[in-house]
């Protein structure tokens, strides 16, 4: 019986004697099967491979900034153009963004012409803090590095430091540093003399704080900084000495010597 499961018919059919034994139907559907698991499992395999590189597949034109997409615009096709015009709208308007966010981030230096046209005429919906210093005083040069700091902190903001002596003539020293804050052409707080600004241990955190109660900013820190029993006390100290000048002082400030 040629169908016989010996070991003879075996060798008969490995040297191609006798035919290849006939199959039952439960041995062929369960070929079939493993067939159909097996190219199901080539294709998940394929298609996952597929997948994996179209992770690292970019478009050519999502790596350009705006100037190469319009130099390399006649060398894509119709639907790469629709694509890239949609790209270029999508980053003009984050650039458009970001340029209203970050309009400043610096302090920056005026003279006394330019007041008005920096200070007083800035656009309505910028908050314009500025400090009058004079170099030879430490509080100021203090203040001037705290408020460098918050200027990259509140890019939105315009921080401006001029000399004393360009924008008002024979200011007392004990009135510096002067900080003056501004909106809508308006002063919305001022800070004038060392006491006032914070005293002599200002750190950046307690000037933020200040800034933010007025309006200028909006800050990140939960609460005011606390300032230790020696900064109070030396603090109180400068209240004291500052108090006699307290009328002379607001009144120079709000003087039209601004030139």
């Amino acid at each position: 019986d040629p169908n016989e499961d010996t070991e003879w018919n075996d060798i008969l059919r490995h040297f191609g004697i006798l035919p290849p034994k006939e199959k039952t139907e439960d041995e062929t559907e369960e070929m079939v099967l493993h067939s159909q698991k097996e190219a199901e499992g080539k294709h998940f395999g394929a298609q996952k491979v597929t997948n994996f590189c179209l992770l690292f597949v970019v478009k050519p034109y999502e790596r350009m900034n705006l100037e190469e997409l319009k130099e390399a615009e006649d060398d894509f096709d119709e639907a790469d153009r629709k694509a890239i015009e949609m790209y270029r709208q999508q980053r003009l308007q984050e650039w458009k963004c970001l340029q209203r966010m970050q309009k400043y981030g610096e302090l920056r230096e005026i003279s006394g012409e330019q007041y008005v046209k920096e200070v007083t005429n800035a656009p309505e919906d910028v908050w314009v803090i500025i400090h009058l210093y004079r170099s030879s005083i430490p509080m100021c040069l203090l203040v001037n590095e705290h408020l460098s700091l918050l200027a990259r902190k509140f890019p939105e903001v315009k921080f401006l430091k001029a000399i004393v002596n360009s924008c008002i003539q024979n200011y007392y020293d004990r009135c510096l540093p002067t900080i003056l804050v501004y909106k809508t052409g308006e002063i919305k707080g001022r800070f004038i003399g060392i006491a006032e600004c914070g005293g002599i241990y200002l750190k950046v955190e307690e000037l933020e704080w200040k800034l933010a109660e007025v309006g200028a900013i909006e800050t990140d820190l939960e609460e005011k900084p606390q300032k230790s029993i020696m900064d109070i006390m030396t603090l109180s100290v400068q209240n004291i000495s500052a108090h006699e000048d307290t009328n002379t002082k607001s009144s120079d400030v709000m003087k039209p010597h601004i030139t």
